[in-house]
């Protein structure tokens, strides 16, 4: 086991409640190899380049993309304000065009009279993710479908797709707005150890507090938080982006007596597993987490 005097840490004890992490799993080399991005030289963590069409479809990230890269490219361009965001006539379409998990679009436009790209999340997140993955640039006041992007519309090679936005999205574009700037880069930092620790304790639903403690590091400002602001982090940056690439499932339940409560859970789909390989040395056999 790892880091075992950093779980005999009386703030850390207190934090994981009696939880045992899935990453203590992992021998020291197999945790250091997980820092590190996905590329040729570094295996521990791998992401399938050759999904189906039904698994793309399966990502909300990808399938959106592509309506994205297809319209920009069909028109040979999306009109862009002065600030550089999508126009609004321009987000009202995307509005109607989009399909993402557990997103309201009557509950989170209830209280704008405009839509701005910014205000509609799910084009924010996909347009910011294409955009620096160099599949989508803006050039003259439109937003443009890039020599790359358009090589990536063929039924073919959108094949890859998947991989070269999540690989950008977790690696490469800073989150931190997904958890109102809080925590810093905390915990997207070590996401090959989320991953991993993800791939042996989300097999049945579980809790964001229970994910957090059983595949998260906790730092020091962490365990200091006077309320569980960690998990609310995790959840934000982690977990949701995670769904909407279609590699966990969400469900909510009413909390008992509470008339708007809800407890949220997740775990992986099967596409987790088609999407991710691991080649790491355990210092135990593996283990689902509870």
């Amino acid at each position: 086991m790892v880091a075992r005097d950093f779980l005999h840490d009386p703030a850390v004890r207190s934090w994981l409640g009696g939880v045992e992490p899935a990453w203590t799993l992992l021998d020291l080399g197999s945790l250091d190899a997980l820092r590190r991005e996905p590329s040729k030289d570094s295996r521990a963590l791998r992401l399938a380049n050759d999904l189906t069409n039904a698994e793309i479809s399966a990502s909300a990230v990808a399938r959106n993309a592509l309506t994205l890269l297809r319209l920009a490219a069909d028109r040979g361009g999306l009109k862009l304000t002065a600030t550089g965001n999508l126009s609004r006539t321009v987000v009202a379409e995307m509005v109607g065009l989009f399909e993402w998990p557990a997103f309201d679009r009557t509950e989170a436009f209830r209280f704008h009279k405009v839509v701005n790209e910014p205000d509609f999340l799910p084009l924010f997140f996909v347009r910011q993710v294409a955009q620096f993955a160099k599949l989508v640039r803006p050039y003259r006041g439109s937003l443009r479908t890039t020599s790359l992007g358009k090589d990536l519309l063929t039924e073919e090679r959108h094949r890859a797709l998947q991989a070269i936005l999540f690989h950008v999205t977790f690696w490469h574009v800073d989150l931190g707005y997904l958890g109102a700037g809080v925590h810093g880069s905390w915990p997207q930092r070590d996401i090959g150890i989320l991953l991993w620790s993800l791939s042996v304790a989300a097999a049945d639903w579980q809790s964001p507090e229970k994910l957090s403690r059983l595949c998260a590091i906790p730092t020091d400002e962490i365990l200091r938080a006077s309320w569980d602001t960690g998990s609310l982090t995790m959840e934000a940056r982690i977990l949701r982006p995670l769904l909407w690439f279609g590699l966990l499932e969400h469900r909510a339940d009413k909390e008992p007596g509470a008339r708007f409560a809800e407890r949220h859970f997740y775990r992986k789909t099967a596409l987790f597993d088609r999407f991710l390989g691991f080649t790491v040395r355990t210092e135990q056999p593996d283990s689902a987490r509870h």
